[in-house]
């Protein structure tokens, strides 16, 4: 199993670069934040979100981009294909598994009573 992550065999030098240049405006922004603190932080927070959209912006004209968001768009498609449940099953649902914790809850501690009171039994400790 090989650990590293190679880039798709038709990315291109530019796309070398594209990555490079979205490294690097993210690199930028994180650094123009800490640059200029006498700025307000409003705007050097602004900067970042700014950066950070440039550099998403470089990085979906990627063949790598492109791929993400066309995984993206199948997993949108897929998400509307899931039937989810309705009020009252959800209901049921939560009601089910509250009363079951609260079972195992007590059964559990009687367990540990038990358990704790043939402990002292056999060392001694209860009367």
């Amino acid at each position: 199993m090989n650990a590293k992550t190679e880039m798709p065999s038709n990315a291109s030098a530019l796309d070398v670069v594209k990555l490079i240049l979205s490294a690097a405006l993210i690199v930028g922004g994180i650094v123009g934040y800490y640059w200029f603190p006498e700025a307000s932080v409003v705007l050097r927070a602004l900067g970042v979100v700014l950066s950070l959209a440039l550099a998403i912006a470089v990085f979906l004209t990627t063949e790598r981009g492109r791929e993400l968001w066309r995984f993206i768009q199948s997993s949108r498609v897929e998400l509307r294909k899931v039937i989810w449940p309705t009020r009252p099953e959800t209901i049921q649902t939560t009601i089910a598994v509250i009363v079951f914790v609260i079972i195992m809850g007590v059964f559990f501690w009687a367990l540990d009573m038990f358990l704790l009171w043939a402990t002292r039994i056999l060392t001694g400790q209860g009367a």
